[in-house]
Protein backbone atom coordinates (compact mmCIF):
# COMPACT_ATOMS: atom_id res chain seq x y z
CA UNK A 1 0.00 0.00 0.00
CA UNK A 2 3.14 2.46 0.90
CA UNK A 3 3.77 4.39 -2.61
CA UNK A 4 7.72 5.24 -2.96
CA UNK A 5 9.07 8.29 -1.79
CA UNK A 6 9.38 10.33 -4.81
CA UNK A 7 8.93 14.19 -5.59
CA UNK A 8 8.03 16.66 -8.10
CA UNK A 9 8.79 19.31 -5.05
CA UNK A 10 11.97 20.18 -5.64
CA UNK A 11 11.85 23.30 -3.57
CA UNK A 12 10.57 21.98 -0.29
CA UNK A 13 12.94 21.90 2.86
CA UNK A 14 14.62 19.02 4.52
CA UNK A 15 11.99 19.92 7.64
CA UNK A 16 8.88 19.64 5.26
CA UNK A 17 9.85 16.55 3.84
CA UNK A 18 10.58 14.69 7.00
CA UNK A 19 7.82 16.15 8.60
CA UNK A 20 5.59 14.45 5.97
CA UNK A 21 7.10 11.85 5.87
CA UNK A 22 6.55 10.90 9.58
CA UNK A 23 2.74 12.25 8.88
CA UNK A 24 2.53 9.21 6.06
CA UNK A 25 4.24 6.87 8.63
CA UNK A 26 1.71 7.49 11.55
CA UNK A 27 -0.90 7.22 9.21
CA UNK A 28 0.07 3.72 7.80
CA UNK A 29 1.23 2.17 11.38
CA UNK A 30 -2.07 3.37 12.58
CA UNK A 31 -3.96 1.53 9.39
CA UNK A 32 -2.14 -1.88 10.32
CA UNK A 33 -3.38 -0.85 14.07
CA UNK A 34 -7.01 -0.76 13.06
CA UNK A 35 -6.46 -3.62 10.14
CA UNK A 36 -8.09 -5.88 12.16
CA UNK A 37 -11.56 -3.63 13.34
CA UNK A 38 -15.01 -5.57 11.93
CA UNK A 39 -18.09 -3.16 10.86
CA UNK A 40 -19.02 -2.44 14.62
CA UNK A 41 -15.75 -1.38 15.90
CA UNK A 42 -15.29 1.17 12.44
CA UNK A 43 -18.89 2.54 13.10
CA UNK A 44 -18.48 2.84 16.71
CA UNK A 45 -15.38 4.89 16.25
CA UNK A 46 -17.05 6.85 13.49
CA UNK A 47 -19.67 7.39 15.81
CA UNK A 48 -17.15 8.77 18.67
CA UNK A 49 -15.31 11.10 15.75
CA UNK A 50 -18.89 12.38 15.11
CA UNK A 51 -20.13 12.79 18.54
CA UNK A 52 -16.33 14.69 19.50
CA UNK A 53 -18.08 18.00 16.83
CA UNK A 54 -21.75 17.09 17.38
CA UNK A 55 -21.30 17.70 21.21
CA UNK A 56 -22.84 21.25 21.60
CA UNK A 57 -20.45 22.81 23.48
CA UNK A 58 -17.78 21.37 21.08
CA UNK A 59 -19.85 22.46 18.26
CA UNK A 60 -20.32 26.10 19.47
CA UNK A 61 -16.58 26.80 20.75
CA UNK A 62 -15.41 25.77 17.12
CA UNK A 63 -18.20 27.45 15.24
CA UNK A 64 -16.92 30.40 17.75
CA UNK A 65 -13.36 29.79 16.65
CA UNK A 66 -13.08 29.70 13.24
CA UNK A 67 -15.07 33.10 12.77
CA UNK A 68 -12.98 34.68 14.74
CA UNK A 69 -9.68 32.92 12.84
CA UNK A 70 -11.11 33.56 9.49
CA UNK A 71 -13.68 36.26 10.00
CA UNK A 72 -15.66 34.70 7.48
CA UNK A 73 -19.32 33.78 8.23
CA UNK A 74 -21.36 34.17 10.96
CA UNK A 75 -20.98 32.12 14.64
CA UNK A 76 -24.22 31.00 15.35
CA UNK A 77 -24.45 29.19 11.48
CA UNK A 78 -21.49 27.12 11.87
CA UNK A 79 -23.03 25.60 14.83
CA UNK A 80 -25.96 24.35 12.74
CA UNK A 81 -23.74 23.51 10.18
CA UNK A 82 -21.04 21.83 12.53
CA UNK A 83 -24.21 19.83 13.94
CA UNK A 84 -26.71 19.34 11.40
CA UNK A 85 -23.93 18.30 8.77
CA UNK A 86 -22.25 15.90 11.38
CA UNK A 87 -25.36 14.18 11.90
CA UNK A 88 -26.26 13.48 8.52
CA UNK A 89 -23.48 11.75 7.75
CA UNK A 90 -23.74 9.35 10.80
CA UNK A 91 -27.15 8.88 9.47
CA UNK A 92 -26.02 8.00 6.19
CA UNK A 93 -22.94 6.12 7.55
CA UNK A 94 -24.56 4.03 9.87
CA UNK A 95 -26.83 2.49 7.19
CA UNK A 96 -24.38 0.76 5.11
CA UNK A 97 -21.65 -1.52 5.27
CA UNK A 98 -17.90 -0.81 4.17
CA UNK A 99 -15.79 -3.43 5.84
CA UNK A 100 -15.90 -7.36 5.21
CA UNK A 101 -18.37 -8.62 3.38
CA UNK A 102 -20.88 -5.69 1.90
CA UNK A 103 -22.77 -7.66 -0.27
CA UNK A 104 -23.24 -11.17 -1.18
CA UNK A 105 -25.63 -11.83 -4.47
CA UNK A 106 -25.58 -15.47 -4.23
CA UNK A 107 -27.53 -16.17 -7.13
CA UNK A 108 -25.30 -14.34 -9.55
CA UNK A 109 -22.20 -16.27 -7.73
CA UNK A 110 -20.64 -12.69 -6.21
CA UNK A 111 -19.31 -11.65 -3.08
CA UNK A 112 -18.03 -8.10 -2.69
CA UNK A 113 -15.46 -7.41 -0.08
CA UNK A 114 -14.71 -3.45 1.42
CA UNK A 115 -11.52 -2.84 1.65
CA UNK A 116 -9.56 0.34 2.56
CA UNK A 117 -8.22 2.97 -0.18
CA UNK A 118 -4.88 3.75 2.33
CA UNK A 119 -3.54 7.03 3.42
CA UNK A 120 -6.04 9.73 2.73
CA UNK A 121 -5.54 13.86 2.08
CA UNK A 122 -8.20 15.94 2.66
CA UNK A 123 -7.85 19.42 1.01
CA UNK A 124 -10.26 21.62 3.27
CA UNK A 125 -10.99 25.51 2.70
CA UNK A 126 -11.24 28.54 5.55
CA UNK A 127 -14.96 28.93 4.69
CA UNK A 128 -15.53 25.51 6.48
CA UNK A 129 -12.22 24.83 9.37
CA UNK A 130 -14.64 22.21 11.20
CA UNK A 131 -17.46 21.02 9.35
CA UNK A 132 -15.74 19.53 6.31
CA UNK A 133 -12.34 17.84 8.22
CA UNK A 134 -14.97 15.77 10.51
CA UNK A 135 -16.92 15.48 6.88
CA UNK A 136 -14.30 13.82 4.96
CA UNK A 137 -13.12 11.54 8.77
CA UNK A 138 -16.28 10.38 9.10
CA UNK A 139 -15.90 8.46 5.60
CA UNK A 140 -12.50 7.67 5.84
CA UNK A 141 -12.70 5.95 8.78
CA UNK A 142 -15.90 4.09 7.80
CA UNK A 143 -13.31 2.15 5.08
CA UNK A 144 -10.77 1.99 7.79
CA UNK A 145 -8.62 4.24 6.54
CA UNK A 146 -6.27 6.78 7.85
CA UNK A 147 -6.77 10.78 6.92
CA UNK A 148 -4.23 13.58 6.83
CA UNK A 149 -5.92 17.13 6.67
CA UNK A 150 -4.43 20.08 4.98
CA UNK A 151 -6.09 23.06 5.96
CA UNK A 152 -6.25 26.70 4.43
CA UNK A 153 -3.60 28.09 6.56
CA UNK A 154 -6.18 30.99 7.88
CA UNK A 155 -8.18 27.94 9.29
CA UNK A 156 -5.18 26.30 10.89
CA UNK A 157 -6.20 27.00 14.31
CA UNK A 158 -9.94 25.81 13.95
CA UNK A 159 -9.04 22.97 12.29
CA UNK A 160 -6.37 21.62 14.53
CA UNK A 161 -8.80 22.37 17.19
CA UNK A 162 -11.56 19.78 15.43
CA UNK A 163 -8.23 17.53 14.76
CA UNK A 164 -7.57 17.27 18.78
CA UNK A 165 -11.07 17.01 19.62
CA UNK A 166 -11.35 13.93 17.39
CA UNK A 167 -8.05 12.39 18.36
CA UNK A 168 -9.05 13.00 21.95
CA UNK A 169 -12.51 10.64 20.64
CA UNK A 170 -10.48 8.26 18.64
CA UNK A 171 -8.47 7.33 22.12
CA UNK A 172 -11.56 7.40 24.30
CA UNK A 173 -12.98 3.95 22.28
CA UNK A 174 -9.61 2.36 21.74
CA UNK A 175 -8.80 3.53 18.52
CA UNK A 176 -5.04 4.63 17.25
CA UNK A 177 -4.86 8.22 17.30
CA UNK A 178 -2.85 9.04 14.57
CA UNK A 179 -5.86 7.30 11.94
CA UNK A 180 -6.56 11.62 12.13
CA UNK A 181 -3.62 14.11 11.91
CA UNK A 182 -3.17 17.86 10.69
CA UNK A 183 -0.38 19.13 8.79
CA UNK A 184 1.42 21.32 11.41
CA UNK A 185 1.97 25.22 10.67
CA UNK A 186 2.94 26.92 8.82
CA UNK A 187 1.26 25.34 6.43
CA UNK A 188 2.93 25.89 3.23
CA UNK A 189 2.11 24.41 -1.02
CA UNK A 190 5.49 22.57 -0.59
CA UNK A 191 4.20 20.63 2.28
CA UNK A 192 0.66 20.27 1.31
CA UNK A 193 1.79 19.09 -2.53
CA UNK A 194 4.35 16.44 -0.55
CA UNK A 195 1.56 15.03 1.28
CA UNK A 196 -0.68 15.15 -1.71
CA UNK A 197 2.27 12.73 -3.71
CA UNK A 198 2.78 10.43 -1.04
CA UNK A 199 -0.99 9.46 0.41
CA UNK A 200 -3.12 6.77 -1.57
CA UNK A 201 -6.28 9.68 -2.02
CA UNK A 202 -6.66 12.87 -2.15
CA UNK A 203 -10.29 14.57 -1.66
CA UNK A 204 -10.06 18.09 -2.48
CA UNK A 205 -12.58 20.65 -0.99
CA UNK A 206 -11.90 24.57 -1.75
CA UNK A 207 -10.24 26.77 -4.61
CA UNK A 208 -9.72 25.19 -8.47
CA UNK A 209 -6.50 26.03 -7.77
CA UNK A 210 -6.72 23.18 -4.86
CA UNK A 211 -8.32 20.79 -7.21
CA UNK A 212 -6.00 21.12 -10.08
CA UNK A 213 -3.12 20.90 -7.72
CA UNK A 214 -4.76 17.24 -6.65
CA UNK A 215 -5.42 16.10 -10.34
CA UNK A 216 -2.13 16.87 -11.61
CA UNK A 217 -0.58 15.32 -8.68
CA UNK A 218 -0.05 11.42 -9.83
CA UNK A 219 -2.20 10.20 -6.65
CA UNK A 220 -5.55 9.35 -7.28
CA UNK A 221 -7.99 11.84 -6.22
CA UNK A 222 -11.61 13.38 -6.39
CA UNK A 223 -11.97 17.15 -6.69
CA UNK A 224 -15.23 19.24 -6.84
CA UNK A 225 -16.23 22.15 -8.90
CA UNK A 226 -17.10 25.62 -8.45
CA UNK A 227 -20.38 26.70 -7.50
CA UNK A 228 -22.41 29.63 -8.94
CA UNK A 229 -26.19 28.44 -8.63
CA UNK A 230 -28.89 29.71 -10.49
CA UNK A 231 -32.65 29.41 -9.70
CA UNK A 232 -36.01 29.65 -11.32
CA UNK A 233 -38.83 31.21 -9.89
CA UNK A 234 -41.42 30.38 -12.50
CA UNK A 235 -44.89 31.48 -13.08
CA UNK A 236 -46.56 28.76 -10.51
CA UNK A 237 -44.49 29.17 -7.77
CA UNK A 238 -45.79 29.83 -4.46
CA UNK A 239 -44.09 33.14 -4.20
CA UNK A 240 -44.19 33.80 -0.59
CA UNK A 241 -43.00 30.12 0.24
CA UNK A 242 -39.96 30.60 -2.57
CA UNK A 243 -38.81 34.08 -0.89
CA UNK A 244 -38.71 32.42 2.33
CA UNK A 245 -36.70 29.33 1.20
CA UNK A 246 -34.55 31.66 -1.13
CA UNK A 247 -33.29 34.44 2.27
CA UNK A 248 -32.82 31.57 4.53
CA UNK A 249 -30.38 29.72 1.82
CA UNK A 250 -28.80 32.75 1.05
CA UNK A 251 -28.20 34.00 3.89
CA UNK A 252 -26.89 30.83 6.04
CA UNK A 253 -23.84 31.86 6.99
CA UNK A 254 -23.35 34.73 5.00
CA UNK A 255 -23.53 32.85 1.65
CA UNK A 256 -20.21 30.68 2.05
CA UNK A 257 -21.59 27.78 0.74
CA UNK A 258 -20.78 26.82 -2.87
CA UNK A 259 -24.20 25.85 -3.07
CA UNK A 260 -26.23 29.39 -2.09
CA UNK A 261 -27.94 30.89 -4.59
CA UNK A 262 -26.05 33.71 -7.07
CA UNK A 263 -28.64 34.56 -8.92
CA UNK A 264 -32.54 34.71 -9.54
CA UNK A 265 -33.84 33.95 -12.90
CA UNK A 266 -37.37 35.26 -12.46
CA UNK A 267 -40.68 34.37 -15.10
CA UNK A 268 -42.05 38.03 -16.56
CA UNK A 269 -45.23 37.35 -15.52
CA UNK A 270 -44.66 37.38 -11.88
CA UNK A 271 -41.66 39.45 -11.76
CA UNK A 272 -42.48 42.33 -9.68
CA UNK A 273 -44.75 39.93 -7.29
CA UNK A 274 -41.87 37.99 -6.43
CA UNK A 275 -39.46 41.01 -6.16
CA UNK A 276 -41.88 42.12 -3.12
CA UNK A 277 -42.30 38.43 -1.52
CA UNK A 278 -38.52 38.68 -1.69
CA UNK A 279 -38.44 42.23 0.11
CA UNK A 280 -40.78 40.93 2.72
CA UNK A 281 -38.63 38.10 3.48
CA UNK A 282 -35.13 40.70 3.97
CA UNK A 283 -34.64 41.41 -0.04
CA UNK A 284 -33.23 44.71 -0.63
CA UNK A 285 -33.99 45.68 -4.12
CA UNK A 286 -30.77 48.09 -5.03
CA UNK A 287 -31.19 51.13 -7.02
CA UNK A 288 -28.53 51.50 -10.25
CA UNK A 289 -26.47 53.72 -8.36
CA UNK A 290 -26.24 51.43 -5.58
CA UNK A 291 -25.25 48.80 -7.84
CA UNK A 292 -22.43 50.71 -9.08
CA UNK A 293 -21.53 51.11 -5.33
CA UNK A 294 -21.64 46.67 -4.93
CA UNK A 295 -19.49 46.63 -8.12
CA UNK A 296 -16.89 49.22 -7.24
CA UNK A 297 -16.42 48.00 -3.74
CA UNK A 298 -17.20 44.04 -3.80
CA UNK A 299 -14.15 43.45 -6.41
CA UNK A 300 -10.57 44.80 -6.29
CA UNK A 301 -8.77 44.61 -9.04
CA UNK A 302 -11.29 41.91 -10.51
CA UNK A 303 -10.70 39.83 -7.30
CA UNK A 304 -13.66 39.69 -4.61
CA UNK A 305 -12.66 41.90 -1.83
CA UNK A 306 -12.02 39.63 1.07
CA UNK A 307 -13.29 42.79 3.60
CA UNK A 308 -16.76 42.32 2.64
CA UNK A 309 -17.17 38.61 1.19
CA UNK A 310 -19.16 36.93 3.68
CA UNK A 311 -19.88 39.82 6.09
CA UNK A 312 -23.06 40.13 7.74
CA UNK A 313 -26.05 42.36 5.72
CA UNK A 314 -25.14 45.51 8.08
CA UNK A 315 -21.15 45.32 7.80
CA UNK A 316 -21.57 44.90 3.83
CA UNK A 317 -24.13 47.78 3.39
CA UNK A 318 -21.62 50.01 5.86
CA UNK A 319 -18.62 48.37 3.13
CA UNK A 320 -19.78 49.69 0.54
CA UNK A 321 -21.43 52.77 1.46
CA UNK A 322 -25.26 52.17 1.38
CA UNK A 323 -27.70 53.87 3.28
CA UNK A 324 -29.34 52.91 6.58
CA UNK A 325 -32.41 51.20 5.18
CA UNK A 326 -30.17 48.73 3.33
CA UNK A 327 -28.24 47.72 6.86
CA UNK A 328 -31.53 46.75 8.56
CA UNK A 329 -31.88 44.31 4.83
CA UNK A 330 -31.06 40.59 4.90
CA UNK A 331 -29.72 40.50 1.51
CA UNK A 332 -29.43 42.85 -1.69
CA UNK A 333 -31.02 42.51 -4.90
CA UNK A 334 -29.03 43.52 -8.25
CA UNK A 335 -31.16 43.53 -11.10
CA UNK A 336 -29.24 42.92 -14.38
CA UNK A 337 -29.43 41.89 -18.24
CA UNK A 338 -27.14 38.89 -19.25
CA UNK A 339 -23.99 39.64 -19.57
CA UNK A 340 -21.18 37.29 -19.55
CA UNK A 341 -18.05 39.87 -18.78
CA UNK A 342 -20.39 41.13 -15.71
CA UNK A 343 -18.80 40.10 -12.23
CA UNK A 344 -22.68 39.83 -11.21
CA UNK A 345 -23.07 36.83 -13.41
CA UNK A 346 -19.99 34.73 -11.46
CA UNK A 347 -20.03 33.85 -7.92
CA UNK A 348 -20.21 36.00 -5.04
CA UNK A 349 -19.54 34.96 -1.68
CA UNK A 350 -21.66 37.46 -0.49
CA UNK A 351 -25.04 38.58 0.51
CA UNK A 352 -25.67 39.87 -3.60
CA UNK A 353 -28.38 37.93 -5.46
CA UNK A 354 -28.10 39.13 -9.09
CA UNK A 355 -31.82 39.01 -10.37
CA UNK A 356 -32.45 38.22 -13.64
CA UNK A 357 -35.96 38.96 -15.61
CA UNK A 358 -36.90 36.35 -18.27
CA UNK A 359 -39.50 36.65 -21.14
CA UNK A 360 -40.60 32.71 -20.57
CA UNK A 361 -39.65 29.59 -19.46
CA UNK A 362 -36.98 28.74 -22.45
CA UNK A 363 -35.58 32.13 -22.03
CA UNK A 364 -35.38 31.32 -18.29
CA UNK A 365 -33.70 28.10 -19.13
CA UNK A 366 -31.34 29.80 -21.56
CA UNK A 367 -30.48 32.48 -19.15
CA UNK A 368 -29.27 29.44 -16.24
CA UNK A 369 -27.41 27.82 -19.00
CA UNK A 370 -25.61 31.08 -20.03
CA UNK A 371 -24.74 32.16 -16.21
CA UNK A 372 -23.26 28.19 -15.61
CA UNK A 373 -21.30 29.13 -18.38
CA UNK A 374 -19.80 31.84 -16.84
CA UNK A 375 -18.98 29.97 -13.96
CA UNK A 376 -20.63 26.40 -12.14
CA UNK A 377 -21.38 24.41 -14.65
CA UNK A 378 -21.89 20.65 -13.74
CA UNK A 379 -22.76 22.24 -9.80
CA UNK A 380 -26.51 22.64 -9.39
CA UNK A 381 -29.66 24.55 -10.30
CA UNK A 382 -32.95 24.66 -8.38
CA UNK A 383 -36.03 26.15 -9.35
CA UNK A 384 -39.67 26.96 -7.61
CA UNK A 385 -42.50 25.71 -9.37
CA UNK A 386 -46.29 24.29 -9.13
CA UNK A 387 -45.31 22.98 -12.51
CA UNK A 388 -43.83 19.24 -12.21
CA UNK A 389 -43.09 19.10 -16.05
CA UNK A 390 -40.43 22.14 -15.20
CA UNK A 391 -38.09 20.52 -13.48
CA UNK A 392 -37.89 17.42 -15.98
CA UNK A 393 -36.89 19.86 -18.47
CA UNK A 394 -34.10 21.16 -16.44
CA UNK A 395 -32.77 18.25 -16.11
CA UNK A 396 -32.75 17.18 -19.46
CA UNK A 397 -31.72 20.16 -20.81
CA UNK A 398 -28.79 21.40 -18.42
CA UNK A 399 -25.43 20.05 -17.88
CA UNK A 400 -25.57 19.92 -13.79
CA UNK A 401 -25.25 17.24 -11.76
CA UNK A 402 -27.94 18.36 -9.09
CA UNK A 403 -31.35 20.31 -9.70
CA UNK A 404 -33.52 20.77 -6.39
CA UNK A 405 -37.08 21.58 -6.67
CA UNK A 406 -39.18 23.75 -4.20
CA UNK A 407 -35.73 23.82 -1.96
CA UNK A 408 -33.76 26.05 -0.08
CA UNK A 409 -31.02 25.36 -1.76
CA UNK A 410 -28.01 25.70 0.65
CA UNK A 411 -29.90 23.49 3.28
CA UNK A 412 -31.02 20.46 0.35
CA UNK A 413 -27.85 20.70 -2.00
CA UNK A 414 -25.36 18.77 0.26
CA UNK A 415 -27.62 16.34 1.67
CA UNK A 416 -31.26 16.81 3.74
CA UNK A 417 -33.48 14.82 6.16
CA UNK A 418 -36.54 15.23 3.35
CA UNK A 419 -34.28 14.56 -0.15
CA UNK A 420 -32.05 11.58 -1.20
CA UNK A 421 -28.89 13.11 -1.64
CA UNK A 422 -26.31 12.04 0.68
CA UNK A 423 -25.06 14.14 3.42
CA UNK A 424 -21.46 16.13 2.25
CA UNK A 425 -19.76 19.39 1.89
CA UNK A 426 -18.35 18.08 -1.10
CA UNK A 427 -20.23 17.85 -4.39
CA UNK A 428 -18.71 16.19 -7.50
CA UNK A 429 -19.94 18.20 -10.62
CA UNK A 430 -19.14 15.54 -13.14
CA UNK A 431 -16.96 15.90 -16.49
CA UNK A 432 -19.02 19.47 -16.85
CA UNK A 433 -17.12 20.71 -13.78
CA UNK A 434 -13.57 19.09 -14.25
CA UNK A 435 -14.34 16.34 -11.65
CA UNK A 436 -14.10 12.77 -11.87
CA UNK A 437 -17.53 12.13 -9.30
CA UNK A 438 -21.11 13.36 -10.24
CA UNK A 439 -22.81 12.99 -7.24
CA UNK A 440 -22.41 13.78 -3.42
CA UNK A 441 -19.03 12.87 -1.68
CA UNK A 442 -20.09 9.59 0.22
CA UNK A 443 -18.54 6.68 1.63
CA UNK A 444 -18.26 4.93 -1.54
CA UNK A 445 -15.12 7.01 -2.84
CA UNK A 446 -13.45 5.86 0.42
CA UNK A 447 -13.50 1.77 -0.24
CA UNK A 448 -11.85 -0.50 -2.65
CA UNK A 449 -14.09 -3.70 -3.40
CA UNK A 450 -12.78 -7.05 -3.95
CA UNK A 451 -15.08 -9.10 -5.86
CA UNK A 452 -15.20 -12.95 -5.69
CA UNK A 453 -16.50 -14.21 -8.66
CA UNK A 454 -18.33 -17.89 -8.74
CA UNK A 455 -19.56 -19.47 -11.62
CA UNK A 456 -23.47 -19.95 -12.72
CA UNK A 457 -25.49 -21.35 -15.38
CA UNK A 458 -24.62 -19.50 -18.37
CA UNK A 459 -25.99 -16.68 -19.14
CA UNK A 460 -25.26 -16.46 -22.86
CA UNK A 461 -28.23 -15.01 -25.32
CA UNK A 462 -28.11 -15.85 -29.22
CA UNK A 463 -27.06 -14.11 -32.05
CA UNK A 464 -30.69 -13.89 -33.01
CA UNK A 465 -31.41 -12.10 -29.09
CA UNK A 466 -28.55 -9.20 -29.99
CA UNK A 467 -28.09 -8.87 -33.48
CA UNK A 468 -32.04 -9.69 -34.72
CA UNK A 469 -34.02 -6.22 -34.61
CA UNK A 470 -30.70 -5.01 -36.26
CA UNK A 471 -29.69 -7.43 -38.75
CA UNK A 472 -33.64 -8.01 -40.14
CA UNK A 473 -33.41 -3.88 -40.54
CA UNK A 474 -30.34 -3.04 -42.33
CA UNK A 475 -29.30 -6.97 -43.48
CA UNK A 476 -25.99 -8.61 -42.78
CA UNK A 477 -24.02 -7.13 -45.25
Amino acid sequence: MAKPAMSAVTNASDDEVASVAQLIERARNAMQQFAGADQKRVDETVTAVAWSVYKPENARRLAEQAVADTGIGNADDKVIKNQRKTFGTLRDLMRVRTVGIIEDDFGNGMIKYGKPVGVVAAITPSTNPAATPVNKTMMALKGANAIVIAPSPAGWSSTNATVELMRAALAKVGAPEDLVQILPQPVSRNMTRLLMEQVDLIVATGSQNNVRAAYSSGTPAIGVGAGNVPVIIDSSADLADAAGKICASKTFDNSTSCSSENSLVILDDVYEDAITALEAAGGYRCSNDEKSLIADKLWVDGNLNRDLIARDADVFAAGVGLDEKAKQARFFMVEEDFDPNSNFADEKLSLVLTVYRAHDFDHAVKLVTDILNVQGRGHSCGIHTGNQSQPTRLAEKLDVVRVLVNQAHTFGNGGSFNNALNFTLSMGCGTWGGNSISENLNYRHFINITHLVREIDEDKPSEQDLFGAYLDRYGKD
